[in-house]
């Protein structure tokens, strides 16, 4: 598991900007490279899909929206009962939501994405 960590992370090191932009169909949210690449290496499309109807639920609120996903330790599972969580908020630390998983098999501990004009990126591809 730590290889793929490492693999992935390395990966995602090279992605600067985007020249191609993919979508998702049935929402019409689109992607960049670097988390197309995340999708395949990680078989994470669940993270994308998620992040990009809950972030466009919030676009309302906010123009920019981070989404931090989180590993939660073990000792905060115990008293939540989630494994992980995902916080999106306008980028100037106002929170506008937080989601818990109970599991996940998402390999990394934390993972940052911006949610802009309808598009989900890596923070390097903004």
């Amino acid at each position: 598991m730590k290889a793929q960590v490492n693999e992935i992370l390395e990966g995602l090191q090279h992605f600067n900007g985007s020249e191609t932009i993919y979508q998702i169909p049935l929402i019409r949210t689109r992607y960049t490279n670097g988390l197309k690449y995340l999708a395949n290496a990680a078989d994470c499309y669940w993270l994308i899909t998620d992040a990009s109807i809950i972030a466009k639920s919030l676009m309302d609120k906010s123009y920019f929206i981070t989404i931090d996903f989180k590993r939660l330790p073990a000792k905060k599972q115990d008293h939540s009962g989630n494994e992980a969580e995902i916080t999106y908020s306008d980028g100037d630390g106002t929170i506008l939501e937080k989601h818990g998983y109970k599991i996940t098999d998402f390999p990394l501990d934390e993972l940052r994405l911006f949610f802009v004009d309808n598009t989900l990126m890596l923070p390097s591809e903004y």
